[in-house]
């Protein structure tokens, strides 16, 4: 199986780790360090290598960081981990912040009187350092650039990985990498850039098309390189990572360097260099302001161009869809089946991840299932493990967060399910959270809007309950590529307008700690919306990629609108429509009687 069930999180070593590094800030003169969870591209799933953050602390979420100074450690965390970090990490030594309400920058200012906190300026991006300095501009705190304290106290640190590329064919990619090379250099020329450096692995992955295997569950490849303003790019990646086949896909305006040879490379560039002071770490700037090299700062030029999926990448992305539908369905089929109380949460994500291997084009999964039983379920980002594996028992519910990486396309599916009879309180927050699905999946908007105007529409059937869910309602997909791609998102934070072939999911929830967690989750790609008689003005619309039943158990009807649930039932009718002919017999039959249709409450 590509997943396991060991524990990585060690709250015991928390305290012997963070006095070592202590002692060895204190010989160093400084008063503090930040520990992020970040690698040097940025990555949200990183190398064993350089989880750093977990290797200190104990906390395994995906997103975070830690400021280690003299008489406090805080573990600042986002609405997604304020659970899980309780139970990952030793309270005694480790205090949880909750981020971002609470800004580092006027933390470390309430905790530490005076003096020097350093950084690894490859782990930090320049918005980021730049905020940091700025909120501390009146105090006698300074940030300092420094070496990496935590790599110096770590004595058994994995060696960086060396996962072998491969080729990602023309025909998926919907366009070839000379193509899109030569439309990515005409942009910087046009603007008078003489390159830009490129520090994402999906850029670099996207841009050659060619895929990788340096990180779990995301196809990519760890390296820098730099696209000049003649579409010619220098790679630097280790070479035994790149065999014959490869090379030979890269062609003759590829050039492959080491690693080593990244920053002396910085060094003879001609400007002005695009960077991007989001995602580039403060080293590459910093690098070529030394040199004397111009920089321009300014989004990386693949990010958009990757976004916004071709006609052959939708594609892709609806079979995928489709495939990884039917095994979702064989699986709900056969947890139905199975005995009241027979199953535990690790036994569920076996099953699921062997319906999905069954379908013989599996290339991983997407991220490590999330199966979560009961007060499990509360947890966003819960990891079934050996230790804290439930029971799923009767009469509660199980929520399954999974994904699967299909060489056509990137799959995340989320649905909860009724282990039994659900209690009337689950029922009515289950159909809230499903309504603000709905809302999301039927909207037309003007085009413009950006991800922070539509989040508003997932929330408003909790809102007027008085509940709310401490996430995005949905983040960007990759077309066989990372499972969380920027910079498109369903967020209060994303200002970035929305665009015909953007991939985002749809998930809208309600956890309620000790007790359970509801998501729903589909993925939808933008479109043009169809032009009404009476349109005024063009506008953008959804279309839903993923086809699986929702648990009608779970669902009160007499709140559904008309409207409401005329979409679930014409949803329902394209999930038999599509999936069904890919079953078995069983399978086919219990998603007959899953996608009957929902009938109008009776009146009183």
């Amino acid at each position: 199986m590509f997943q396991t069930f060991d524990s990585p999180a060690s709250p015991e070593q928390g305290p012997p780790r963070l006095a070592a590094l202590r002692a060895a800030l204190a010989a160093e003169g400084l008063a503090g360090f930040i520990v992020p969870r970040a690698d040097a591209h940025q990555g949200e799933y990183v190398a064993g290598r350089d989880d750093r953050l977990q290797w200190l602390t104990g906390f395994t979420g995906s997103a975070g960081f830690c400021v280690v100074l003299p008489t406090v450690a805080g573990v600042f965390i986002d609405g997604r981990y304020r659970t899980q970090v309780k139970a990952q990490v030793d309270l005694a030594a480790y205090t949880p912040v909750p981020w971002p309400e609470v800004k580092p920058g006027p933390w470390i200012a309430d905790h530490l009187a005076a003096g020097d906190v350093g950084f690894d300026p490859w782990l930090h991006t320049a918005d980021e350092i730049d905020k940091l300095r700025t909120t501390l501009e009146d105090c006698d705190v300074s940030i300092r650039s420094t070496r990496n304290f935590v790599d110096s106290i770590w004595p058994d640190q994995p060696t960086a990985p060396l996962g072998r590329a491969f080729v990602h064919p023309d025909a998926l990619a919907g366009e070839s990498s000379a193509d899109k090379r030569a439309r990515l250099a005409e942009g910087l020329r046009s603007v008078g850039q003489r390159a830009a450096v490129l520090t994402l692995p999906d850029s670099l992955c996207w841009l050659l098309n060619i895929r990788g295997a340096d990180v779990p569950r995301n196809p990519i490849l760890h390296g820098f390189a730099i696209l000049h303003d003649d579409a010619r790019v220098t790679l630097f990646t280790d070479a035994a990572k790149i065999d014959e086949t490869v090379r030979a896909h890269l062609g003759q305006q590829v050039t492959l360097r080491p690693p080593s040879a990244f920053v002396p490379a910085l060094h003879t560039l001609q400007g002005p260099v695009r960077v991007d002071r989001a995602t580039a770490p403060l080293a590459v700037s910093d690098e070529l302001h030394e040199a004397g090299v111009e920089v321009a700062w300014g989004d990386d030029p693949c990010r958009l161009p990757k976004a916004r999926k071709n006609a052959a990448e939708i594609g892709g992305m609806r079979e995928a869809h489709l495939r990884d539908g039917a095994a979702m369905v064989e699986f709900l089929c056969w947890l139905d089946a199975q005995p009241p109380g027979s199953q535990t949460e690790i036994s569920v994500v076996r099953a699921l991840e062997g319906f999905r291997r069954a379908t013989n084009a599996l290339h991983d999964i997407s991220f490590d299932t999330i199966s979560g039983a009961g007060p499990n379920g509360a947890i966003m980002h819960y990891r079934v493990t050996e230790e804290t594996n439930r029971q799923v028992a009767p009469d509660e519910l199980l929520l399954v967060d999974s994904g699967a990486q299909y060489p056509d396309g990137t799959t995340d599916i989320t649905r909860t399910i009724a282990m039994g009879r659900p209690d009337p309180e689950a029922v009515d927050c289950y159909t809230r959270v499903l309504q603000g699905l709905i809302a999301i999946s039927r909207v037309r908007w003007p085009v413009g809007l950006s991800g922070r105007d539509l989040d508003p529409l997932a929330r408003f059937p909790l809102w007027v309950a008085g509940r709310d869910f401490d996430h995005g309602t949905g983040h960007g997909v990759g077309a066989f590529l990372s499972v969380h791609e920027g910079p498109q998102r369903l967020s209060r934070l994303s200002e970035v307008p929305l665009e015909p072939g953007m991939i985002l999911s749809n998930e809208p929830g309600y956890y309620r700690e000790g007790a359970f967690g509801i998501r729903l989750e589909n993925l939808i790609v933008v479109q043009e919306a169809a032009k009404g008689a009476d349109a005024h003005r063009r506008q953008l619309a959804f279309e839903t990629l993923t086809f699986v039943p929702f648990d009608r158990r779970l669902i009160d009807t007499a709140r559904l609108s008309p409207d409401e649930r005329q979409w679930l039932n014409a949803y329902h009718a394209a999930v038999l429509e599509r999936i069904g002919p890919r079953l078995s017999e069983a399978a086919l039959r219990w998603l007959q009687a899953a996608c009957a249709p929902l009938q109008a409450a009776a009146a009183v």
